[in-house]
C-alpha cells in the first residue's frame, strides 16, 4: 500500500492552551481523525468494524513535536501505511502547516477480535489505500 492520505484540519480555540498554541495531546487527536477518515475512504468506520467483530487499537506510539501550531491555522494531517503484518499495521503520520513539519509520529495499530480482544487477521476490506482529501474542513 503506497500513497499519501491526508485531511485538512483547522485549529479551533478548543484545540489550544491559554497562549493560543495547540495543546500537545490534540496533535494525537488530529492523527486519530486522519486514520478514521482513511477508514471512511475505504467505505468503513469504527462502528461497522465493531459490528463485524473487529476492533482497531493503538498499541504503540512514538511522537516528535517539532514546532507549534496556533489558533485558526490550517493544517494538513497525513496517515501513511509504513508496514502491514497479519494483525498489525504501522502508520507514519505528520501534522504540517503548508510544507512545514509540526509533529510526526509512528503509530502501531493492532487488529483485535472485538469480543475476546485477541489478535486477529485484518479484514479484506482493509487491503486498499484511499487517496487524499482536498477540501478544507472549517
Amino acid at each position: 500500500m503506497t500513497g499519501e492520505f491526508s485531511i485538512p484540519v483547522r485549529v479551533y480555540m478548543e484545540d489550544t492552551d491559554a497562549g493560543g498554541i495547540v495543546y500537545y495531546v490534540n496533535y494525537l487527536k488530529f492523527m486519530e481523525r486522519a486514520r478514521s477518515e482513511w477508514l471512511r475512504e475505504l467505505g468503513l468506520n469504527q462502528q461497522t468494524l465493531l459490528d463485524e467483530g473487529t476492533q482497531l487499537v493503538v498499541y504503540r506510539m512514538a511522537c516528535h513535536y517539532a514546532k507549534p501550531a496556533r489558533l485558526d491555522e490550517a493544517l494538513t494531517v497525513t496517515a501513511n501505511i509504513a508496514e502491514k503484518g497479519r494483525c498489525r499495521m504501522t502508520f507514519e503520520q505528520q501534522v504540517r502547516r503548508d510544507e512545514e513539519l509540526l509533529c510526526s509520529a509512528t503509530v502501531e495499530i493492532a487488529c483485535l477480535n472485538a469480543t475476546t480482544l485477541r489478535p486477529k487477521a485484518w479484514p479484506l476490506s482493509l487491503n486498499t489505500t484511499p487517496q487524499s482529501k482536498t477540501t478544507l474542513i472549517d
